[in-house]
């Protein structure tokens, strides 16, 4: 299975492409960051970006798009203009028939790492390791979307319904998608 991690943003969008096999083995396709410049008006922001996320689709014909889920922030205009960002990518996905699965970032990091409270550093670290790559795939919005990648590759539905068979990581992602349905996030809190 092919995954495109979008990590979104309106002056950085993260992009990773991964691809799996047996053994939950993954393998590095292709990572970077696609930028806009922001002294343009937003309209031509959104379609700078809405260019990059239709190249990285048309170059790499992922099966699925994984997009972190927008959670309201302090900065409302930054939870904006991300959410903004996150809509082209699933819109783009939509239009090519392409699963999209959202994660929160709590999931992301328990996928990744094991613990739903992983720091930044940590998540970056685990995926230089599960990609077998010597350094961390940068900038930062690039790490998270390869995280991204990984952890819609390593959904438990799609690897195993049986708990017994799950491994720990599988398990911290169970649990920490169930703390947050119980336990939703408010805006401004």
């Amino acid at each position: 299975m092919r995954v495109l991690g979008v990590d979104p943003g309106l002056t950085r969008c993260g992009f990773g492409v991964v691809e799996t096999a047996r053994g939950r083995k993954v393998t590095l396709v292709a990572v970077g960051v696609e930028r806009s410049d922001a002294s343009q008006p937003l309209d031509q922001r959104l379609l700078a970006i809405d260019g990059a996320i239709s190249a990285w689709l048309d170059l790499h014909q992922p099966d699925a798009v994984a997009v972190e889920r927008v959670f309201a922030r302090r900065d409302l205009g930054t939870a904006t203009a991300t959410a903004q960002v996150a809509g082209l990518a699933i819109v783009q996905a939509a239009r090519r028939g392409i699963e999209v699965g959202l994660h929160t970032p709590t999931e992301i990091k328990a996928s990744v790492t094991g613990s739903g409270r992983a720091g930044k550093a940590q998540v970056e670290h685990m995926v230089a390791r599960l990609l077998g790559v010597e350094e961390v795939p940068g900038p930062p919005d690039a790490a998270d979307a390869l995280a991204l990648a990984i952890c819609h590759a390593w959904r438990p539905v799609a690897l195993s319904t049986t708990p017994d068979a799950q491994t720990s990581a599988q398990k911290a992602w169970i649990e920490a998608e169930r703390a947050a349905r119980r336990h939703p996030r408010v805006p401004g809190r």
